[in-house]
């Protein structure tokens, strides 16, 4: 996980406090509903300059830190997830 991709997400993690942000951290337990998950796509694509594929936006895209950074990061490489 990159910098500007860990600052984009603790912005909607408000449970998160001061913890660190790790790849299995649980994005829902945290605070992430689904229309929060739905900013923070938008925002991602805008600040990363990347789209998913409608195939990446599921509940388990979203279930942590680790399973988004890897569909961000397969969408900016244009690989599969």
């Amino acid at each position: 996980m990159d910098e500007r991709f860990e600052t984009l997400l603790r912005g909607y993690l408000p449970l998160l406090g001061d913890e660190p942000l790790t790849e299995g951290t649980p994005l829902r337990d945290l605070g992430l509903d689904s229309m929060q998950s739905v900013d923070l796509l938008f925002a991602i694509e805008d600040e990363l300059g990347v789209s998913l594929p409608d195939d990446a936006l599921n509940e388990q895209t979203f279930a942590t830190a680790g399973s988004l950074w890897q569909a961000v990061s397969a969408a900016g490489t244009g690989a599969v997830a």
